[in-house]
């Protein structure tokens, strides 16, 4: 089953119990958002700056548990101009790590029918290890087509030969696992890779454009056609960031620009009014941003049966 016939399956499979793939139109462009599972991760995780006791509440109003939740695990494919284009590659395996319901994507892609081999280019939003680790899945790199462009903000390689982790705040075995993921990577898809500096059209409506502050080549992508528009926001923005946008993530390399980014990027989406999607907000994560007071609001779109 081609890409464009699986945007609307006859029904999940049998073992699904909730949906795992969703399709929208931006103009002309094709668009899936495929959950790569969940990952499960301290609830410190969302704001290691916050006062815990601000955290908490946050959390009790969200009613979320105050320990430990679920991150959601979100990708894009994408098509146009007749380029099929991967947005991030999820996870992965890695049993070291013991998180069985994450690195999803390679078998829902399976299921939806959907062959690697039509997949001409892949988009980092950068090489965190639960957006490169589907490409390191056993056999995935054979099934993927000898002349893939893999496209990545320059500044995202370099770091990652020397990574900094001083002002990030990672449970245990994270960085040696982020580490270990980014220099596979290197090694295996270096031939493959096509580095850009500020901005790149990846295909007609496609533009990947470096933003920093997560990490140093952290970039968003942002989708064009036929006055829609949409903006895959990576890691950019996560749920805790529309209350409170300076409250700083445990992953981020460069916590304070990666707050600047995060405002000016929520501020410039509710001005236009176009959608957001991002990796780690709840499935499918389709929505847009309105301004509330000195603060963001999330306003999920409605689905479209």
């Amino acid at each position: 089953m081609s890409l464009h016939n699986s945007f609307h399956p006859a029904g999940p499979e049998p073992k699904d119990l909730v949906p795992s793939r969703y399709a929208l139109q931006i103009g002309d462009i094709d668009v899936l958002v495929v959950s790569d599972g969940v990952l499960p991760l301290p609830t410190a995780m969302l704001a290691h700056n916050a006062d815990p006791a601000a955290r908490a509440a946050w959390l009790g109003e969200m009613f979320l548990p105050p320990d430990a939740f679920d991150w959601p695990l979100n990708v894009v494919m994408a098509r146009s101009g007749g380029q099929t284009i991967l947005v991030d590659a999820g996870l992965g395996l890695d049993p070291d790590l013991h998180l069985p319901r994450a690195g999803q994507l390679i078998q829902r892609l399976d299921s939806a029918g959907i062959d690697l081999t039509c997949v001409t280019d892949v988009v980092l939003t950068h090489m965190h290890m639960d957006h490169i680790g589907g490409l390191l899945v056993d056999g995935v790199k054979e099934r993927l087509r000898p002349d893939l462009r893999i496209h990545v903000a320059a500044a995202e390689v370099r770091f990652w030969e020397a990574p900094d982790f001083s002002h990030t705040s990672m449970p245990p075995g994270f960085p040696d696992a982020l580490r270990a993921a980014a220099r596979r990577f290197r090694q295996e898809y270096r031939n493959h890779l096509r580095p850009f500096d500020e901005a790149h059209e990846v295909a007609p409506g496609v533009v990947v454009q470096r933003t920093g502050g997560h990490t140093p080549g952290h970039s968003v992508v942002r989708l064009a056609s036929g006055g829609d528009r949409l903006t895959f926001a990576g890691d950019a923005v996560f749920a805790v960031g529309f209350d409170q946008p300076d409250w700083h993530n445990g992953f981020e390399h460069d916590p304070e620009e990666a707050a600047r980014v995060r405002v000016r990027l929520l501020r410039e989406l509710a001005e236009t009014g176009e959608m957001l999607v991002a990796t780690h907000l709840p499935f499918p994560s389709v929505g847009r941003v309105a301004v509330d007071g000195d603060a963001f609001r999330w306003v999920p779109a409605f689905w479209d049966y």
